[in-house]
């Protein structure tokens, strides 16, 4: 199990949960709330690094947004330096998957100097990814009609618990190579379901203006980028431009897996974090 801390900043208040030793390594995700069971994404870090789990504004038990505008990237920045400084490190790298992934982009381009390394997938540098027709996020998909109704009902409150469930399994369907490997992933212990108000304001606001495609290549930190061949949100080749935009990025891509290689291919993704740490 994690252990759970609540880290008082000139921000407010965030809930931080921590695992391993080593180098610290912050890991967060746009719109998703943690507990005690981790991160499936998170955990193989933990084998190397101390890392912190960060429950960003208005998810868990961290300090709630007062406007909508807190939930945007800009502002999301601010919080994990505040995080950083609380915690008492010069430095730390990121790590992000799918939006913490871009998260981890923007964070870099804003905050260099506040990190050691940046580690994403999953991800793209611009939301041009969604005007691709690879991807679930583009109306000329065939799953376009259907995720939008998904995302739109686990926005709603009400919606009950067991048709939360079924949804959200309905989405990672779309997003496994491999329905084998998506139903062993529901056994696992697991955290980080959706918090709605942080997904709307992405979905609706910030990523009509995310592009990070200019700045990137200013960027001179050690960045490990990775990608699903068959990935059908960010497809793999908006991953392989962040390699590119990036002056000192590796990139490894991981050919049985879609949006979640750290699921699909288990021992691959544990051989990629060992690379993380020999910068």
């Amino acid at each position: 199990m994690w252990k759970q801390r609540l880290i008082d900043t000139e921000r407010g208040t965030f809930e931080v949960f921590e695992k391993g030793e080593g180098e610290p390594l912050a890991v967060t995700h746009l719109y998703s709330e943690y507990d005690e069971r981790g991160n499936a994404f998170a955990n193989p870090f933990t084998v190397h690094y101390h890392v912190y789990l960060i429950n960003l504004r208005g998810a868990g038990h961290s300090v709630a947004a007062e406007t909508d505008a807190q939930y945007s990237m800009e502002e999301t920045v601010l919080d994990l330096e505040a995080i950083r400084i609380a915690l008492g490190h010069n430095k730390w790298g990121i790590a992000g998957h799918s939006t913490g992934g871009m998260l981890t982009l923007k964070y870099a381009v804003n905050y260099p100097d506040s990190l050691t390394k940046i580690i994403a997938g999953g991800a793209a540098a611009s939301i041009a990814y969604s005007a691709d027709p690879g991807s679930i996020y583009c109306r000329e998909n065939p799953h376009f009609q259907r995720i939008i109704e998904i995302m739109n009902r686990i926005d709603t409150p009400d919606v009950p618990l067991e048709e939360r469930q079924a949804i959200s399994r309905e989405w990672n369907l779309m997003s496994f190579y491999s329905e084998e490997k998506m139903e062993a992933a529901y056994k696992k212990s697991n955290s980080g379901k959706t918090v709605g108000d942080r997904l709307t304001y992405f979905r609706k606001v910030d990523c009509k203006t995310f592009d990070l495609r200019e700045q990137l290549p200013s960027v001179q930190l050690p960045a490990f980028i990775y990608s699903g061949l068959h990935d059908a949100q960010c497809p793999h080749k908006f991953g392989m431009e962040i390699a590119k935009l990036l002056p000192n990025a590796r990139f490894m891509s991981f050919e049985r897996s879609n949006h979640y290689p750290f699921l699909e291919e288990e021992e691959e993704f544990e051989r990629f974090v060992e690379r993380t740490i020999r910068t």
